[in-house]
């Protein structure tokens, strides 16, 4: 019976700790939904065709603005994206260096290990020449 009284004093804690987090992820929605309803409610509705134009800067837009952008670009973008992740995870290594002793050590090396064997197959495949 104690033993059930301790667990949903537990409970209660623990769903209080949150409650701050869902008020304020309430607030947060209600803000928005209440400024972009007022926005279209309280918004311009004209639309002439000079308004629908594209405006860059005073410059006349030339040209079409979906022009597809080389594969290459998107690619280096997403291995730029890859490799600086897996730089962050460098951080808590390093200072945790001395807790974590000889095991940490064989661990990030073979975590350095696979990104560099990584990184050598992106290089030698050709990822990143741009011709």
């Amino acid at each position: 019976m104690i033993f059930m009284e301790v667990s949903s004093a537990a409970a209660n804690t623990t769903v209080a700790n949150y409650l701050p987090i869902v008020i304020q992820f309430i607030f947060a929605a209600g803000f928005v939904g209440t400024t972009m309803v007022a926005t279209h409610l309280l918004g311009p509705k004209l639309q002439t065709k000079k308004k629908l134009q594209a405006f860059e800067s005073g410059i006349k837009s030339v040209g079409n603005a979906r022009q597809p952008f080389a594969v290459k670009y998107f690619l280096t973008a997403i291995l730029f994206v890859l490799f600086d992740v897996e730089v962050i995870f460098l951080y808590p290594w390093a200072v945790n260096f001395m807790e974590l002793g000889w095991q940490g050590v064989i661990t990030m090396g073979l975590f350095m290990g696979l990104l560099l064997a990584g990184f050598v197959y992106i290089v030698k495949s050709g990822a990143l020449d741009w011709e």
